[in-house]
């Protein structure tokens, strides 16, 4: 039997889980200092755990901490050791804890005399101590580093200083007797070789994090190389400096299971959480984890706001201002076949090396990636995943019928060094061909466009989100929940004013139609794209708009590209955002259709947020969202934030003001605060799960659940309610003991509650049992 398994522990852990957690991107200009300085306010709030961005020493000057260059200590741009102690400290005088996130899959590589790892490889090649840290194909020669200018005598441009290759602001270690003569010929005696930028994709010999060159992938799977890049990490845990921790992105891994056992192993009484993207319906596996980081609950929760009856209307509309017509299977087939076989050239190449006996074999290894329905299997479980890849793979290719019956006979076995690398290979194709390119080009409904979720999924029935509740609740109980992450396409708010669109679709149509003639774009659809996000974040800055419409073109890949932008787009794209805030009549027609969607998208924001906190699981508060926060895809959610201004808020609703539904958002506030504190006081309240249903002739209205004592109350589709005239008899059938309503103060009795007047204040209810 294993630590995590033995009762004591398992006691332990549970002490040590969190009642929530309120998320801090820790860098470079927000140090370990400044989260010090939040903790009395995290206190007062109600969370009972800091959970910080990634702490180990990253690349220069990095903003987010996933490129991490030395694992050997805390990062001294984010304040060293000394700041994680400040922290620790002023986290126990308040009685909170700490949960950090953890990067295994990678290592930055961008700044090699950074990483002592790295560098010791370029100078010694596959006979470096620390050949084994990462993965590397030497078969293929010298390791290639993608780093020159386009340009047939880019290496005339190398210089060499002492012991170092200098290329522009790059360096790069001589091997030991290996100098003298030119740049250019102490170059060619290197282990590594410096080639053309655009050679990466194609080329490269080393694993990658996706398709960044910058990212070098680990190789955690080897004792030796987990003990080394997890001795810091584990030091904090032992010391009790840390609580929890976050994986982030264990899909990379060659085998996530063994990994997640062996960190288990290393920290039996540790809240662990996985990065794990599940596709709807999709089971988490039996890892020895408390659950995910909360994609999977965000899709239930933002899907229930959503209206089902209008999907067609919305269908309709993207055919036409698109003009074209194909369903999100095929466009993402059609993604993620030309990510296998562009982006990651050089990892299909890999993997076709692996079955030299296989006619066709990278086609048909692209083929089955391109249908993979999830991210990943783990085999042997999963296999009837690649068992359905393949299906559609012959329905798609007849012509590789051969190639993918033989493949596919390897890709089953457990033991096939094939068979493991193209698990890594899926969901690496995943990512990027959905997430990171499909997502910015199926634009008919962009609310549904987020991780963890299937956008062809329109929206979630009360019934679908009450089966996931009760199975969240009986098998991963401790998992975390979440609305808004450092990864998220659109902020919490954002995606809850879009919900209200698919409420007014005429409404809509009618603007949209207009808006896309008097500002057109010659790509229709990531107009429609860029409409949506502008009514959602409105008001925004012209800055932050157009950054967003670069990215979201880039990413779309179809007008212009990162490796090869399009001027003449790119201008047309600009003369777009110029004429939203140049042109007086627009930009007010867009100002005053975005205040009518405004106030039912403040109800959606508190209901969502309501339903997030007390649902099953283990709800995360991303850094400022506690207040109505309209932010968009990183790095427009990583901007700072004012906690001034939400210390003075919370201060006043302490002192007993009942704030109105406004542009202050003080009001999402109380919600968040009252309902932390009750998370973290009355633990004992939230231990089950009951759907509790509202009668009347406007109850589907309403999405309640009773956790155990607590009854949540938010309120769907406001518009609808509207039209309706209201909430007329509507009532919720309760037990007859006496309720105190949390967020108004007010005390209610008897066997039926009438809806109007529990939500006379506000659009969301959260009743104690007295």
């Amino acid at each position: 039997m294993t630590s995590s398994n033995h009762p004591t522990t398992t006691q332990k852990r549970k002490k040590n889980r969190p009642s929530s957690t309120y998320r801090v991107q820790v860098r470079p200009d927000f140090p370990l200092k400044a989260a010090a300085e939040l903790t009395d306010y995290l206190a007062d709030l109600g969370v009972s755990h800091l959970y910080s961005a990634p702490l180990l020493t990253a690349a220069p000057g990095s903003q987010h901490g996933y490129d991490v260059v030395d694992h050997n200590r805390i990062s001294p741009e984010l304040g060293g050791p000394d700041g994680l102690r400040s922290l620790s400290s002023a986290l126990r005088k308040v009685s909170l804890g700490l949960v950090v996130d953890i990067v295994p899959n990678h290592a930055g590589v961008a700044v090699p005399q950074a990483n002592p790892t790295w560098w010791d490889v370029l100078k010694h090649g596959r006979e470096s101590a620390f050949a084994k840290f990462y993965d590397i194909d030497w078969s293929r020669g010298r390791l290639l580093l993608p780093v020159l200018a386009d340009d047939p005598d880019a290496l005339g441009e190398l210089t060499v200083e002492g012991d170092e290759l200098v290329y522009f602001d790059k360096r790069y270690p001589i091997a030991d007797g290996t100098g003298g003569g030119s740049a250019r010929e102490v170059h060619d005696r290197q282990h590594y070789e410096l080639v053309n930028w655009t050679r990466g994709d194609s080329e490269l010999n080393y694993r990658r994090f996706f398709a960044i060159v910058d990212l070098a992938a680990l190789r955690v799977e080897d004792p030796e190389v987990f003990d080394a890049t997890h001795a810091e990490i584990l030091r904090w845990v032992r010391e009790g400096l840390v609580d929890g921790l976050r994986v982030d992105h264990p899909d990379g891994l060659r085998d996530p299971g063994g990994y997640l056992q062996r960190l288990r192993d290393a920290a039996p009484e540790s809240w662990l959480t996985v990065e794990k993207i599940l596709e709807p319906g999709e089971p988490l596996p039996r890892w020895p984890v408390d659950g995910t980081t909360g994609y999977d609950a965000m899709a239930e929760v933002n899907g229930v706001f959503v209206d089902p009856g209008t999907e067609a209307f919305f269908d309709t509309l993207d055919h036409h201002l698109s003009g074209t017509e194909t369903t999100w299977q095929n466009l993402v087939h059609e993604t993620k076949h030309r990510v296998a076989v562009e982006l990651l050239a050089a990892e299909l190449g890999r993997l076709a090396r692996l079955a030299p006996e296989i006619d066709g074999a990278p086609r048909a290894l692209a083929e089955l990636a391109a249908c993979f329905p999830v991210y990943r299997s783990y085999l042997p479980a999963g296999a009837r995943y690649l068992a359905q890849a393949r299906a559609e793979a012959g329905r798609r290719r007849p012509q590789l019928i051969s190639a993918l019956d033989q493949l596919t006979g390897r890709l089953r076995n457990p033991g096939d060094e094939l068979a493991v690398r193209f698990q890594q290979f899926t969901g690496a194709v995943m990512a990027k061909g959905v997430e990171d390119t499909a997502f910015y080009r199926w634009t008919r409904f962009v609310a549904r466009n987020e991780v963890g979720n299937d956008p062809a999924r329109f929206a979630v029935t009360p019934g679908e989100f009450h089966k996931g509740a009760q199975a969240r609740q009986q098998d991963w109980p401790a998992t975390m929940t979440a609305l808004s992450t450092h990864d998220t396409k659109r902020g919490e708010d954002v995606r809850a004013r879009l919900a209200v669109l698919a409420e007014v679709p005429r409404d809509w149509t009618e603007v949209v139609r207009r808006w896309v003639r008097a500002a057109p774009l010659p790509d229709p659809s990531l107009a429609h794209l860029i409409w949506q996000v502008a009514v959602g974040a409105w008001p925004i800055t012209k800055d932050r708009l157009l950054a967003y419409a670069v990215k979201a073109a880039r990413e779309a890949g179809t007008g212009t590209t990162w490796h090869h932008p399009d001027e003449s787009f790119e201008t047309a794209l600009r003369a777009m955002i110029d004429k939203i805030y140049d042109d007086p009549a627009l930009h007010r027609e867009i100002s005053d259709f975005a205040a009518s969607i405004t106030p039912p998208g403040w109800s959606n924001s508190l209901g969502q947020k309501l339903v997030q906190l007390t649902m099953p699981g283990v709800p995360d508060v991303y850094q400022g969202t506690e207040l109505w926060d309209h932010s968009l895809v990183d790095p427009d959610n990583r901007r700072p934030v004012d906690f001034a201004a939400r210390r003075d808020l919370l201060a006043r609703l302490d002192d007993g003001w009942q704030p109105p539904i406004d542009e202050t958002g003080a009001a999402k506030l109380l919600v968040v605060g009252r309902t932390l504190r009750l998370l973290r006081q009355r633990p004992e309240l939230f231990t089950g799960y009951r759907p509790v249903f509202a009668e009347g002739r406007v109850g589907e209205h309403v999405l309640a659940f009773d956790r155990g004592g607590v009854v949540a109350v938010a309120t769907r589709l406001p518009v609808g309610l509207s039209r309706h005239g209201g909430w007329h008899d509507t009532a919720l059938s309760l037990d007859g003991h006496s309720w105190t309503e949390v967020f108004t103060n007010t005390g209610y009795g008897g066997d039926r509650l009438a809806v109007a007047e529990l939500l006379h204040t506000y659009p969301v209810a959260l009743l104690v049992k007295e």
